[in-house]
Formats: structure tokens, sequence, C-alpha cells
């Protein structure tokens, strides 16, 4: 048995299997980092950091790329995982990390300036609208979200998938995916406005800034249904950047 992600992300061969039985290979030394990742890469990370000059938490954060980055660059900034592969690899690279379910407490609950969702995190639990309302409600009122969603098109899907390497499989477990056609009104049900979007070397991200008291807790769906909605974001300052 293996965790959901830890062989990826100390960057060995890995594969994502849903259970109708497509396999897809992920990009582990993209989420490492340093000087293997490519130079379209970089663009990528330099676009979902290079507004962030708050506090700002990633979520999702894996071994820690984009918490580095942005510490050595002198943002406070915290990564959360549930694996504890993913808290040692991002502390090993002097970045803060806490092991930690983005659905529960968290520290800074309500004061982030930033938060971050990269990689396809916005497929954490299975559902995109409950996840982004929970990112909402970490923020400070007219806090940004910088979210990467998938292409044009996908809509929103819900699927079981299971980590897989060369000689091992883990568990089932649901993960989503979300359009960027589907940011706009994403962001309306959960307590955001779009502010942008842009496609980097064809990744598709989003800033969305918090509005009002920020949303409710939203309930988790039953795994299968994707629920209703769209959503799409861009910073002032970072929207520039990206474009």
């Amino acid at each position: 048995m293996i965790g959901r992600f830890d062989p990826a992300l100390t960057g060995g061969e890995c594969w994502i299997r849903t259970a109708d039985g497509d396999r897809t290979r992920l990009p582990t030394r993209r989420w490492l980092g340093g000087g293997r990742v490519s130079a379209a890469d970089r663009q990528v990370d330099s676009a979902l950091v290079g507004c962030c000059d708050g506090p700002t938490v990633d979520l999702g954060c894996g071994p820690g790329r984009l918490v580095t980055a942005l510490c050595r660059r002198g943002v406070m900034a915290l990564g959360v995982d549930i694996s504890p592969v993913a808290i040692a690899v991002t502390r090993h690279r002097g970045a803060p990390a806490v092991a930690r379910d983005v659905f529960g407490p968290l520290p800074g609950d309500g004061r982030w300036h930033y938060a971050l969702l990269a990689d396809g995190n916005i497929g954490i639990g299975g559902d995109p609208r409950r996840l982004l309302g929970r990112v909402a409600r970490l923020l400070r009122p007219d806090g940004l979200a910088v979210v990467e969603f998938d292409c044009p098109g996908t809509g929103i899907v819900v699927r079981q998938i299971r980590l897989e390497t060369r000689d091992r499989a883990g568990d089932w477990f649901p993960w989503a995916e979300a359009g960027i056609d589907r940011a706009e009104a994403l962001a309306a049900e959960t307590g955001f406005e779009l502010l942008t979007v842009a496609e980097i070397s064809g990744r598709h991200l989003a800033w969305l800034r918090r509005t009002g008291a920020g949303p409710a807790a939203i309930a988790p769906r039953p795994v299968g249904d994707p629920g209703h909605g769209p959503a799409a974001g861009d910073h002032r300052a970072g929207a520039k950047q990206a474009r």
C-alpha cells in the first residue's frame, strides 16, 4: 500500500489510473521544480506566485517548490499537505509546512492574503465548489486565490483515481477536474469574484478575489455528484504579469 501521492513527491515515476481504466503519467519532475524543469514550467510558476507579496498559503503544496520560491523572496508562506512525505521534503528545502487536511482547522484561518491551488489541486476532495468555499474562508476579505484549472470543455468531472508505480498501487479516492470555462460560475457560488484568467504554456490560471464575508461551510457532495458551477480570476498586479 502507498500514500495517495507519496512516490510522486520525491520524483519517482508514477501514473494516475481512473476507475474506467485510463492511465496518465504524472509530471513529477515539474512538481519538484529546480534545474530540471522546462522554461515553460518556470513561466507558469512565476505567474502563480508573481502577485503574492504578503502571507500566502499553498494548499496541497507537495514537495514545496512554490512555498520555497516565496520564502526566498522574503514572502511569508506556508505549505499545507496531508502527506508526511510532502511536509518532510518541503521542510528539507527550508520552507515551513504543516501536515493538515485543507478542510480542517489551519493556521491563520481568515487572515491569509493569498492562497494557491496549483498542479491540479482544484481536484482535492472531489468537489471544487466545496474546496473553493474553504479557500474563501481561509482568506481575509479582499484576499486573492490563484487557481489552476483544467482546459476549456472539461466541465466539472469527479472520478475515483489511484496512484500507481511500476510495482505498487494505492487506494482509490475521489478527485475532480474543473475546466477554466467553469471558473466564473464557481467563483460566484463560493464567495469570490473573477478578476482574470490566463493561458500560459498550455496551462490555465485564474485569479479570484474574495468578496464580502465569504461563504458558509459547504457540506461534502456525494461522490459522483459534480454539482454545478464555474469560476475564474486575476489579480491587478498578478494578472498583468501573467498576460
